[in-house]
This record gives structure tokens, sequence and C-alpha cells, in this order.
């Protein structure tokens, strides 16, 4: 099978310090982030060692993060491949709670953090989007590269995204409730997951893999 290998990207200080980081400001990764994306590039190239891809694609959100991060990937699994930057895998537009921790959005609009914690699919944040927007977004990105996979089962793509990215549609692959994506998914900086793809199927092999 085709083999999607999907990752998101290192740490920001803003993803240290636990604010949310959308579309609103575009820093780069931090000293430490550099260093586990590092970390990442070895340990996706021994997953790659074992996978029989005769042509792999690097695809990356536009954002400064997910560049930095496929850069120091490519370098570590030796491919100088030009990236593919596809705008549909932006982060989330947090709107008024950009910046701003959980506790900080909580004490600026309780009523809607509440509704947001239940269904972050269907409500927006304030200004911003919600998951159905960006799951409107970056799942014609995602349908694209899993068609041109299932082609051909020598290929492979490499895609570095985000959080909110790509906790929906691994949450859509495990068609599990659009609703718990933010509760049933987890997406450490610098982690990845692993999907193969038939033509008819497809299988989450890897969820959320630490590179160290």
């Amino acid at each position: 099978m085709g083999h999607l290998l999907l990752v998101r990207h290192s740490t920001t200080e803003s993803s240290a310090g636990g604010r949310n980081l959308g579309q609103g400001s575009d820093p780069p990764l931090t000293d430490d982030g550099r260093q586990l994306a590092g970390l990442l590039g070895t340990r996706l190239a021994q997953e790659l060692a074992e996978m029989p891809i005769a042509d792999l694609r690097l695809v990356c959100s536009p954002a400064k993060r997910c560049r930095e991060t496929l850069a120091a990937v490519a370098a570590g699994i030796g491919s100088n491949r030009e990236a593919e930057v596809e705008s549909g895998l932006l982060e989330i537009d947090y709107g008024a709670w950009e910046g701003l921790t959980a506790d900080e959005c909580w004490a600026r609009d309780p009523e809607l953090r509440a509704a947001w914690e239940r269904d972050p699919y269907v409500i927006s944040t304030p200004e911003g989007e919600s998951g159905r927007d960006v799951a409107a977004r970056a799942f014609p990105v995602f349908d694209a590269l899993e068609a041109w996979l299932a082609e051909d089962l020598a290929r492979g793509v490499l895609v570095v995204a985000h959080n909110h990215v790509n906790r929906l549609r691994l949450t859509a692959l495990l068609e599990w409730p659009m609703s718990s994506y933010r509760r049933r998914v987890s997406q450490d900086p610098a982690a990845y997951s692993i999907i193969g793809v038939r033509a008819d199927e497809r299988i989450v092999r890897r969820l959320n893999v630490r590179p160290r």
C-alpha cells in the first residue's frame, strides 16, 4: 500500500508556552524545536527504510514552522525534493483567541469556550474558524494526495501540518465522531502518524509517535 506520513510541526515559543498559535502570527521554531525536528528526520529515515517507497513527495503548510520542520526532516531522510506548499493545510484561525492560553480564553469568553469544548467541529472561535471550516479546506488536499497514493502502491507522501488539521483528518480516518477530535486524538510537537492507503482502504498504522 501507499503511505502517508503525517507530521505536526516542531516546537515554537508559543506552543511551548501553551498559547494558541493559528494564522495570526508566523514564528520560527525554537532551538529545541530545531533539534527535535532533526531527531524526527532520523526517526522517519528508519521508518522509510522499511517501506517500499520509490517516489516520496514532500508537502507542507505555508507556515514557517512547518516549512522549517520539513526542511529538517528532508535533510534527515536524505531528500532534496522540492516541497509542495498547500495553503489549505494552514492551522485553524483562532480569531480573537490567537495568542491566548486556555485559561485566558475561559476568562474572556466562558460561555463560548464551554460550547467550543463540547463541539469544536461545529462551534467557531470568536472571529475565527470551526473545525468544520478547517476540514472544508484541508480535506480536499488530503483527498487528492491519497488518490495519488492509491494509483501506485510504491508511492509515499510526507505532510507537515498543524495540530487541528492533523487531528481532524485522523479522527475522520478512524471514523470517530468529529466533535471529539480535540479529546480523542493527540498531536505532540514533531510527532508523526502513518496512514496506509489503498484504493478503497485507509489504515492508521501509527498514531502520534514522538521522535524521542
